[in-house]
């Protein structure tokens, strides 16, 4: 991270993968690294507890503070499968976890760490002869142990019968229901028939799915299906999480059909075409970026034994017919060889009944007896290879011109692969809302996809994933934006689609409803995790009063008083060339970009009338300390915020270089504290969102609830620091790297050109700033870090809101905060200046 790259691991249920991106010059280092890494393991007794304490938070965080973490993370892998280590949830429980010592750690990484069991992928931009000599040298010596590895030998057996399982869960709004069958392993020849079965029943919103379930019958909020085929046999899934006033037993009959059909009769031919396309299509996008490639060669070894497959896969999904589709459905997908798991809120479990014991297969433990390996005094350590020559990257050369309606038209060529991004950014977001209102802007260009005056929604849909491309709309604070990505063979085509729904939205009554109505049931599920809950209160706190003072999303009382005429009024009003702009990006030159953008939008007229300008944001509201009582949740989220930026203040740059070394990254001070040195956070970060006028910064971390009060003491002690004491050289250097090469791995993608793009011109700065940046950031000063802290980001004066299981941190809290309001979740209404319902007259 400090040389401008990116590192992380995952395990996954039959492998682990550690990944790195850094700039080419460094490779020989990173192979000196990989090698450290799985020849010895240096872990003392405080590292461990402090690591095994952030995963104990990300267990908190993605499974027990989220409403339906229980149901995917735990009880649908316990409840598939009775004797495979499959059956167990990856990262444990808090108990497994407290139980864990140090020595299980030692023995383990003794056992499976060793190069017998081991691959290296390296895919960029590197000589093959070099690389060679390198693995040579760094990983040659490394030795197998004489022991044979331990492998999983347990087997899954089949089903004998249908089975049910009941789970319930804290804070879930909407009941859910999952239905699993056994499959076969991730070699198996009908796993690609399995993909494409999977792909019609959930790839897109015309897949039969969301088509049955969520458009036509509306009866559920989300639907799913998956199929998980790992190394040794897996399952199929599929699910829905149920509309507001409709079962589990609905969803279930529901769900059956869709797969009975599957079963008595092949999918159509364009069924059939249009999933191959999204299929293919996916995986291109996957394969946009070195580490996309580099993973999909990882897991086509791990999971089937041969790297090339990851190139063999797209002709096999090829070379699957209708009737392959049917006969998978038939085989693996009986009625009578069914799990059901139902899932609910634990206020509705039947009074009396006990909780459902999950027992997890017992797996032999690996006594350790081998030495300790401990780091070295400093002056005593193995120092690392020299770098190489920094290699200088080519950046895109964007192109522009303004077509006679006053649409700016944006081209930059960036890829071989065969891929195209199109976005369409309209300068008008949130802010124009009228008051009571509050989300109709995102409505409005949410709505866009849902039909127009030739196109129905599932038409718009079909037509779409029949070209294997990705069409979504939707609107932010300052914007809202149409977006394409699609091969260039089909790209006039879904050209076409693209702008007929900027252009000519029907805006029906009846669609209007369905988004309404999922719009209320995503706001119910968002209103019981407690992330999303300190989000949306952020603007309502630091921003009451102003066009930027309600939740950009809407609540759902605001959302209940949308009409068809409110829609209709500001797309009329703000959908306009001229305050639009189109940017392409990817396999496209200029020339045949700007002869596009004639073709779909030439036509689009400029009213006479001058777009409503947007207004100036000044945030006059006192900080505030908020405690938002979530009973239940197993987590609390910590947020500290004062406004922000404008993108075009002189500050801008020493401002996103403070940020990054206050909250930027992992090595960030944030992080640091919280999660490296104590453990009490999966991640800690900030943000400096710059906006036109004034921007937004927050500091951010869940832990658990107990914790918040001592998070919160972290944060405005790293917030302090940064104003009195600039950071070193060697700090600033590995910042300024994170923020450089963060960079360069969002220009790999087309679709993070195309946002850098498009956001310079929202912002009205020149395109040339693309190849500035870097520059820009690199002549940063600490004085100048040092200067914006003290004037910007001085803790005094912030704004506190915490989302979470109130007993736990409001007597904490108050300690520090004497003007700490709590209020339960029940009585928010985001409407409201004081966050809180009005009280009803007696």
């Amino acid at each position: 991270e400090d040389v401008g790259g990116v590192n992380n691991a995952s395990t996954y249920d039959d492998f682990t993968n550690y990944y790195e991106v850094v700039p080419a010059n460094h490779l020989e280092r990173l192979l000196w690294v990989e090698s450290q890494r799985l020849g010895s393991l240096v872990v003392d007794e405080a590292t461990f507890k402090s690591e095994r304490d952030v995963v104990k938070e990300e267990l908190r965080q993605r499974v027990l503070a989220s409403p339906y973490g229980r149901l995917f993370a735990l009880y649908l892998p316990q409840a598939s499968y009775t004797t495979h280590p499959y059956k167990r949830p990856g990262i444990g429980s808090i108990e497994e976890l407290d139980a864990a010592t140090i020595d299980d750690v030692r023995a383990f990484h003794a056992a499976y760490y060793r190069p017998d069991n081991a691959a290296l992928i390296v895919v960029g931009n590197f000589d093959q002869k070099a690389l060679d000599a390198w693995v040579d040298k760094y990983m040659g010596p490394l030795k197998a142990p004489a022991e044979p590895l331990r492998r999983v030998t347990a087997v899954e057996p089949p089903r004998a019968g249908p089975g049910v399982f009941t789970g319930y869960g804290p804070n879930v709004p909407l009941p859910a229901v999952a239905i699993t069958w056994l499959g076969p392993k991730a070699a198996d020849p009908d796993a690609s028939a399995l993909k494409v079965l999977d792909a019609i029943l959930s790839s897109g919103k015309s897949a039969r799915l969301y088509d049955a379930l969520v458009y036509d019958q509306q009866i559920s909020a989300q639907v799913l299906s998956s199929a998980d085929l790992p190394e040794q046999p897996g399952m199929f899934a599929v699910g829905s999480i149920m509309a507001s006033g409709h079962t589990i037993d609905e969803g279930e009959k529901a769900l059956l059909a869709q797969v009975k059909r599957l079963r008595d009769a092949p999918p159509t031919a364009a069924e059939l075409s249009e999933a191959k396309n999204e299929l293919v299509a996916g995986k291109l996008r996957e394969r946009e970026t070195i580490d996309g490639r580099a993973f999909a060669l990882g897991y086509a070894l791990r999971t089937e034994g041969d790297a090339a497959q990851a190139n063999k896969e797209l002709a096999e999904l090829q070379a699957v017919t209708a009737a392959d589709v049917q006969r998978v459905a038939a085989k693996y997908l009986p009625d009578d060889r069914r799990m059901t798991i139902r899932y609910l809120a634990e206020s509705d479990r039947p009074q009396g009944e006990a909780a459902t014991a999950v027992t997890a297969p017992v797996v032999a433990s690996v006594k350790y007896t081998g030495p300790i390996t401990e780091l070295a005094p400093e002056g005593q350590r193995v120092a690392p290879p020299p770098l190489a020559e920094p290699v200088s990257p080519v950046l895109p050369k964007p192109a522009e011109k303004t077509l006679a309606n006053g649409l700016r038209v944006i081209v930059a060529q960036s890829t071989t692969l065969p891929l195209v991004t199109a976005d369409l950014t309209v300068k008008t977001g949130a802010w124009a809302d009228p008051d009571g209102l509050a989300g109709v802007a995102g409505m409005t260009a949410g709505m866009l996809t849902e039909g127009t005056k030739t196109r129905t929604s599932p038409e718009i849909a079909q037509q779409t994933e029949a070209l294997g491309a990705t069409l979504a709309s939707g609107g932010g604070q300052e914007s809202s934006s149409v977006t394409l990505n699609v091969m260039p063979g089909n790209l006039d085509a879904a050209m076409a689609i693209m702008a007929d729904v900027a252009k000519n939205p029907a805006f029906a009554a009846e669609e209007l409803e369905r988004q309404r109505a999922q719009a209320l049931d995503g706001l119910s599920v968002a209103y019981q995790e407690p992330g999303q809950l300190a989000s949306f209160a952020a603007g309502p706190t630091i921003f009451a009063g102003t066009a930027f003072g309600h939740v950009a999303g809407g609540t759902p009382a605001s959302v209940a008083r949308f009409a068809v005429g409110d829609l209709v009024k500001l797309h009329a009003a703000y959908y306009r060339p001229d305050n639009a702009v189109l940017v392409l990006t990817g396999k496209i030159t200029p020339a045949q970009g700007f002869a596009l953008a004639e073709k779909t939008f030439g036509d689009w007229k400029t009213p006479a009338s001058p777009t409503p300008a947007a207004p100036t944001i000044t945030p006059s509201a006192k900080p505030r300390a908020i405690a938002i009582d979530l009973p239940g949740t197993g987590q609390a989220a910590v947020s500290v915020l004062k406004p922000g930026i404008a993108r075009d203040d002189p500050a801008y740059y020493p401002g996103i270089v403070a940020n990054t070394v206050l909250g930027g990254g992992y090595s960030a001070r944030l992080n640091q504290e919280i999660r490296i040195k104590r453990g009490l956070s999966y991640g800690a970060s900030s943000s400096l969102t710059p906006r036109q006028t004034t921007g937004l910064f927050r500091a951010a971390a869940q832990t658990k609830n107990e914790s918040a009060p001592q998070v919160l003491d972290l944060i405005l002690a790293e917030m302090k620091g940064l104003t009195t004491t600039p950071p070193s050289a060697e700090e600033l250097k590995a910042r300024k790297s994170v923020l450089i090469g963060g960079f360069g791995r969002e220009l790999e993608t087309t679709e993070g050109l195309a946002d850098i793009l498009g956001n310079l011109a929202l912002y009205g700065v020149p395109l040339s700033e693309m190849n500035a940046y870097t520059g820009k950031v690199e002549a940063v000063t600490g004085g100048q870090v040092q200067d914006f802290a003290a004037t910007r980001l001085d803790p005094a004066g912030v704004s506190v809101i915490v989302a979470g299981d109130a007993k736990g941190f409001t007597e904490g809290l108050k300690a520090r905060r004497p003007d700490l309001e709590v209020i339960p979740a029940a009585d928010l209404d985001l409407d409201s200046p004081t966050l809180r319902k009005a009280a009803k007259a007696p």
